[in-house]
């Protein structure tokens, strides 16, 4: 077997689409001959350093994406629906604490499997069952779900607020504008030495043509037992 491509998923929960693409990747990442590794960032540092706009801003997109969510919620199986104000949600309190903190499960356990279910949670919270994220009590009912305990929990609150960790999510995000980031998800697969970059949860077909995998839908354990 060739050497795993490496492929980079950079996300923020509070990015819907990135739910998609986090859902569809943690599916593959197994299925493929990948080497996934989690990048955890900050969207709203991609968006001024981009210089990108918010889809809301643009009424027109925004109605769309409401109606785009809930089709693409039902074709890749992930129990996403919009909170009652999700403009309040995404763009005024954002999501600077919670990235934090996952950049905190993940400097604390590297790249296991706690930084998924923590990343999982708090996409549902939002996503699924419109809820805080923005406060502390908030992110610690996540962690609860996604397993940790209490005394992990304490200590990763308190790293989310320590310069290594804020250093270490400033850093991700802006290794995300290098390669070309203007939102998320991004995606990026190094193929030959070389970094290709793809944007959104819809580029799984070409992508999976660039690394010379098949790609089986969203769902491919399904679809390898039909064959």
């Amino acid at each position: 077997m060739t050497s795993r491509k490496v492929v980079e998923l950079f996300y923020d929960v509070v990015s819907p689409y990135s739910w998609l693409g986090f859902e569809v990747m943690c599916r593959y990442r197994n299925v493929w001959n990948i080497d996934l590794k989690l990048r955890p960032a900050f969207l709203g540092g991609i968006m001024h350093g981009a210089g990108n706009k918010p889809p809301g801003l643009v009424p027109n997109k925004f109605a769309y994406m409401t109606k785009d969510l809930n089709r693409l919620a039902e074709y890749f199986s992930v129990p996403l629906q919009s909170p009652a104000d999700p403009f309040e949600v995404m763009f005024q309190k954002g999501s600077l604490a919670a990235m934090r903190f996952v950049a905190a499960v993940q400097e604390k356990e590297k790249d296991g499997e706690k930084v998924v279910n923590v990343s999982r949670e708090l996409w549902r919270r939002i996503w699924s069952e419109d809820k805080d994220i923005t406060e502390p009590a908030s992110l610690s009912e996540a962690a609860v779900k996604a397993g940790l305990s209490e005394s992990e929990i304490k200590e990763l609150l308190a790293m989310s607020t320590s310069t290594q960790v804020k250093e270490k999510l400033k850093s991700t995000t802006q290794a995300a504008l290098d390669y070309g980031a203007f939102g998320f998800p991004m995606i990026v697969c190094h193929v030959d030495g070389k970094p290709e970059m793809f944007f959104g949860s819809d580029r799984f077909e070409l992508m999976a043509h660039c690394i010379g995998e098949k790609w089986l839908g969203p769902q491919p354990s399904k679809s390898a037992a039909k064959l």
